[in-house]
């Protein structure tokens, strides 16, 4: 009993003393942490004092408390500087049971003109800086043995050009420190529309002895307004490797420290359009234009129906792809002509930007003579003489030739024939063929399959009408020497249906070779049996003479489709389905001809 007694008794005393006493040091401890931890000081550096135009300087805003990171204003700079990059950082240490806060702000200032300035004193929680004196100069007055570590330069091609008259900006970023990042803007003018010419070019160039990296940008400008404009300074900013301070390489690690570098602003004088350059004239002002033609032989001897390319190239210095005009070629009675799509392209030469248009004609004459083409020109200005010039192509005189089929013929002489004149076999002159015609070997080989194949069946088919055509005409012959007369009109109305079933085939496989070669056979044999006494040479007199639109039309498609370099370079495969219509409507018509002429007298 005495024992637990005198446990109560020692226990019931302490308990509110410890209680109140460890009350009493956490309120001391909080207290001396207030007072501590109090924001006392503020003060402003710069890394460099004098410093250079257009150079970053780096301002360091240090305030001895974790504070607010948005406690720093840094509008009082703005008059004097160009405020760039700005990065907060906090920092809490503890030495020997000392616990220290920081938090500091860099701010990356550029000057605007050179001279003395005072960095004004800056306020974080009333608390402020001490003001900063600052010299900057310009680079003439800098000491030849100083360097900067970063610059940036800018140039054009031209100071004075006229509206539209394209023009070259490169700049170029120098430095001789490790980057770890890094911005440069883009170019700006007011009225002008400004395009990157390429990819970023590297290289290596010493000044004054020190080794720089180079970083170069080319740009492309075209003022659409006349007057004097300033070319926006080009302005970088990033971040530089710097090497810690620290001994121990083994636990330190890289610094970065922020940077931004300021170009020259350019001036640029934009000329109007002269008064005297013509009102109806595409405006092209430009060092250097030129027309140059191209023809797919050397004489100028061409036959009915084969196509002639003619590529014209227009070349211009100083003009975008955009600028280059049209090329237009003017058609003349039994011409037709079928433009490609332009080839564009443009490059940089010499600091020179130089466009070029490439434009494919195909030209298909449908008549014998000679056809003049006639002079091709086009105005421009010359920004070099300040003179109005004009690029021309000297008329032309191409002579046709009748040759019925000659084209087609040729490429393909050598299928019908196992070995032609020259000795050559029929795999050579399958070869040949697919050359003339545009296809590969394979393709020809297997029209020339099916062309034997055809010549079968028309043979077949030859025989059983030439047998139907003896019986009919020894029966016919017995009963009526009229209708006999008359037989003879069908006969030959049925021996035109070789043609004319061939043509059928070829349109149903979409063989648009082979339907241009029966079209013409085809007609003949069908006008000749309605005694017309036409006779028909090419396809456009076919046109003229049957004069069925439809059928106009689907031959039109057809000389496109084997005659347009851009149908044969990927425009999807011939479909005979039109053309396929269009000769059942003219078989009709002309059969509905020769039945109206041909009636039967009635037997008695």
């Amino acid at each position: 009993m005495v024992t637990n007694f005198s446990i109560q008794a020692v226990k019931r005393p302490y308990y509110p003393q410890k209680a109140l006493m460890l009350f009493i040091l956490i309120m001391a401890t909080l207290l001396f942490s207030n007072n501590v931890f109090a924001l006392s000081k503020v003060t402003a550096v710069v890394d460099k004092n004098p410093a250079m135009i257009n150079e970053s300087i780096l301002l360091t805003v240090t305030a001895d408390d974790d504070v607010n990171r948005n406690a720093l204003d840094t509008s009082p700079l703005l008059s004097d500087f160009i405020v760039g990059q700005t990065s907060v950082s906090s920092q809490t240490s503890m030495v020997n049971f000392k616990t220290t806060r920081v938090t500091k702000w860099q701010i990356v200032l550029i000057a605007r003109t050179p001279g003395q300035f005072i960095i004004p004193a800056l306020t974080i929680e009333n608390q402020q800086s001490e003001p900063v004196e600052l010299t900057v100069v310009a680079a003439k007055e800098a000491n030849n043995t100083t360097q900067t570590d970063i610059f940036v330069t800018s140039e054009v091609s031209r100071n004075e050009v006229y509206v539209q008259q394209l023009l070259t900006l490169s700049i170029k970023l120098h430095f001789a420190v490790d980057l770890k990042s890094g911005n440069l803007t883009e170019p700006s003018l007011t009225g002008a529309t400004i395009e990157k010419i390429g990819q970023d070019k590297q290289s290596d160039n010493i000044i004054n002895g020190r080794r720089y990296r180079v970083i170069e940008q080319t740009y492309a400008i075209t003022p659409e307004q006349s007057g004097e404009f300033t070319l926006a300074a080009p302005l970088f900013s990033g971040e530089i490797l710097q090497a810690s301070k620290r001994r121990s390489s083994f636990l330190s690690f890289a610094q970065t420290k922020p940077v931004s570098i300021l170009g020259d602003a350019l001036t640029i004088v934009v000329l109007p359009i002269p008064a005297n350059y013509p009102a109806n004239a595409q405006w092209l002002p430009t060092d250097i234009l030129t027309l140059h033609q191209e023809w797919p032989t050397g004489n100028d001897q061409f036959t009915v129906g084969e196509p002639i390319t003619r590529t014209i190239t227009l070349t211009a210095a100083g003009l975008s792809k955009a600028q280059l005009p049209k090329i237009e070629m003017k058609s003349s009675r039994g011409l037709k002509i079928y433009p490609d799509q332009a080839e564009l392209n443009a490059n940089l030469r010499n600091d020179r930007l130089v466009s070029q248009k490439i434009q494919n004609f195909a030209l298909v004459p449908s008549n014998a003579g000679d056809f003049v083409l006639p002079e091709m020109g086009i105005t421009w200005f010359n920004t070099v003489t300040n003179k109005i010039e004009v690029a021309t192509l000297p008329a032309k005189t191409i002579s046709v030739q009748a040759g019925e089929g000659a084209f087609k013929d040729s490429a393909l002489s050598g299928l019908k024939n196992p070995t032609n004149q020259s000795g050559n076999s029929a795999s050579d002159a399958i070869n040949n063929a697919g050359i003339l015609t545009g296809q590969s070997p394979a393709v020809v080989n297997e029209v020339y399959v099916q062309d034997k194949r055809l010549q079968w069946l028309f043979l077949s088919l030859w025989l059983l009408t030439s047998l139907a055509w003896l019986i009919q005409f020894f029966y016919l012959k017995k009963k009526n020497q009229t209708k006999v007369k008359n037989s003879s009109h069908i006969t030959s109305v049925i021996n035109s249906g070789n043609h004319y079933l061939a043509l059928l085939a070829a349109c149903k496989k979409n063989n648009a070779e082979q339907a241009l070669q029966l079209i013409l056979p085809w007609l003949r044999q069908l006008l000749t049996v309605n005694k017309s006494g036409l006779e028909i040479n090419n396809i456009a007199q076919a046109q003229e003479i049957i004069q069925e639109q439809n059928f106009s039309t689907a031959l039109n498609d057809l000389q496109q489709h084997l005659y347009g370099k851009s149908a044969i370079d990927g425009a999807p495969s011939w479909q005979g389905l039109a053309l396929l219509n269009a000769i059942q409507i003219v078989n009709k018509q002309q059969s509905e001809k020769v039945n109206s002429h041909q009636i039967l007298p009635l037997n008695p």
